[in-house]
Order: structure tokens, then C-alpha cells, then sequence
């Protein structure tokens, strides 16, 4: 992961009690954890990008595990997304380079999760902003747990580096009530369902 030499990292965690509506029995726990990589491409084209996804797992991995020990631990995160914000001098091909370490990431360490990812990245600038899209880890219709979280970081990213970020969630919106499949109903067979 040389290549992609880690500035800094920072973590995200927010409490979510009640948004306008009764407080809720407990409260719902959102975090990201973000990390500024330098971008070994930013500059030029680089035709097979695909091999640095590899180099990248790493860091994945590393993000994953200091998210979850943030929010207390794996038990009860049930929902999760990625996302990346590459800066000048890239290209938006260079923040899919974390569609595979992020992804793999999250689920080797949160165990079974059949869902999709979800996943945002755009090309921006300094305190550039993004909303990490979460969803259910095994099914894709719990419409309870279609969420974001936005991050960004003031210094970041610069000419030249991506900032990528993993997001979790323990629990889905605090007063949902668009019905759709709800967790009890989940089978976890396909992804979707």
C-alpha cells in the first residue's frame, strides 16, 4: 500500500435519539471512518488500474476494524456503504478503485452480509463533501435502512490524493414507517431479500 502513502484518518460517529418524533428506545449509532491516501495515478492515465485494488486491501481492512471497535463492537451493525472523493488531477475511475478493498473489507469482518455494497465517489476538491449511501448488509429491500451519512474532511482531499471513507450503522432510521420488507422478514438468501 506504499503507493498510496496514508496522510491522515479521521472517524465519524454520530447518536441518533429522535428526528422530531417520540425519542427512540435506544438510540441509532452512525459512524464513517475516512482516510487521505496520496493518489499514485493523479496526473496521468493509467490504462490497468485494476491490480492496485489488490495493494488497497489493506487499508480496507484496517479502516474496518477501527470503525467497528469505534462503535463498540460488530453486534448489531446492520447496515453499510463506501464511498470516495478523488482530488485534482484524478479521475473518478481512480475513487472505484475502492469498490473491491472497501467492500471486501466490511464483509469479511462483519461476517455475513449477502447485500451489495452501496457506493458514491466523485471527483472534488478541498472540504469537498459526500454522502456515503448505507443500506441492510443482507437484504437490499429493507427500505427502514436506505440512509447516508455525510463526510468530508477540511484539508482534504488535495492535488493529488483520494480520501476514501467506510460507513456503518447499527439499526435502521429512527421513525421509519415506509413499510416495505422489514428486517424480521429478511432470509438473506440472495442479497435483495
Amino acid at each position: 500500500m506504499t503507493d498510496f502513502a496514508l496522510r491522515k484518518t479521521m472517524i465519524l460517529l454520530e447518536e441518533i435519539h429522535h428526528e422530531g418524533g417520540p425519542e427512540a428506545a435506544s438510540p441509532r449509532l452512525r459512524g464513517a471512518i475516512l482516510a487521505l491516501v496520496k493518489n499514485p495515478f493523479a496526473g496521468r492515465y493509467e490504462p490497468d488500474l485494476q491490480p492496485a485494488m489488490e495493494r488497497l486491501k489493506p487499508l480496507g481492512l484496517m479502516m474496518t476494524e477501527r470503525l467497528i471497535a469505534a462503535m463498540g463492537g460488530r453486534g448489531g451493525i446492520d447496515s453499510y456503504g463506501k464511498g470516495a472523493i478523488v482530488g485534482e488531477g484524478g479521475e473518478i475511475e481512480h475513487g472505484a478503485l475502492w469498490h473491491v478493498p472497501g467492500g471486501y473489507a466490511m464483509r469479511a469482518r462483519l461476517g455475513e452480509s449477502r447485500a451489495i455494497v452501496p457506493s458514491a465517489m466523485k471527483v472534488g476538491g478541498m472540504g469537498a463533501r459526500l454522502d456515503v449511501p448505507l443500506g441492510h448488509i443482507n437484504a437490499a429491500y429493507v427500505r427502514s435502512h436506505f440512509d447516508a451519512i455525510e463526510v468530508g474532511l477540511h484539508d482534504g482531499p488535495r492535488a493529488g490524493e483520494i480520501l476514501f471513507a467506510l460507513a456503518m450503522a447499527r439499526g435502521g432510521r429512527v421513525h421509519d414507517r415506509m413499510g416495505g420488507l422489514t428486517v424480521a422478514e429478511v432470509k438473506g438468501e440472495d442479497g435483495l431479500r
